[in-house]
C-alpha cells in the first residue's frame, strides 16, 4: 500500500491505496465520485475527464499515487451549492447532452479547453473536444453549448 494526500474539490483527503490503482477508481470507488465516468478504461473515450491542478486529465490513464500532493477537481466540485458552473449552465440551456454518460468528462474539458482558448471558434472547439467521445452523436449540441459558455451565456 502507498500512502497518498492530495485535494479532491476542495477538502484534504489522506489514503492508502494499491500503487496500481487509477484514479479513477480511486475517486469512484473510495471517495464515492461517481459523477467520473469508467467508459472505456483505454482514454480513448474522456467520460473519466477530471482537472488536475487546473488541467484536465484522463483519470483512468493516471494512477492515483501521481495525484498525491496534487488538486483534483471533479465534476462533483464545480457548482457552488446550487449555483451551476457556467459551463454546466450552458449544457443544460443548450441541452448540450443526450444521454448524459460523457457529460462530466466533456464539460470538464470543456473548462480546460475555455481556459486555454477564451473565445473559440467552431472549429476550435471541435478540435479541443476531439478526445472526448458521445457515442450518442450529441456533437451538435455540445459545441452549442460550449460556444454559449464563451459567450458568458448569452443567447446567441
Amino acid at each position: 500500500m502507498a500512502r497518498i494526500s492530495l485535494t479532491v474539490d476542495g477538502a484534504q483527503v489522506t489514503d492508502d491505496v494499491e500503487p496500481r490503482m487509477l484514479l479513477v477508481h480511486y475517486l469512484r470507488e473510495k471517495l464515492g465520485k461517481t459523477g467520473t465516468v469508467v467508459g472505456c478504461d483505454t482514454s480513448n473515450c474522456g467520460a473519466c475527464t477530471v482537472h488536475l491542478d487546473g488541467r484536465s486529465v484522463k483519470s483512468c490513464n493516471v494512477l492515483a499515487v501521481q495525484a498525491d500532493g496534487h488538486e483534483v477537481t471533479t465534476i462533483e466540485g464545480l457548482a457552488q451549492g446550487e449555483q451551476l458552473h457556467p459551463v454546466q449552465e450552458a449544457f443544460r440551456e443548450c441541452h448540450g447532452l443526450q444521454c448524459g454518460f460523457c457529460t462530466p468528462g466533456m464539460i470538464m474539458q470543456s473548462i480546460d479547453l475555455l481556459n486555454e482558448t477564451p473565445d473559440p471558434t467552431e472549429q476550435q472547439v471541435r478540435e479541443g473536444l476531439e478526445g472526448n467521445l458521445c457515442r450518442c452523436t450529441g456533437y451538435h449540441n455540445i459545441v452549442k453549448s460550449v460556444l454559449h459558455a464563451a459567450k458568458g451565456g448569452a443567447h446567441a
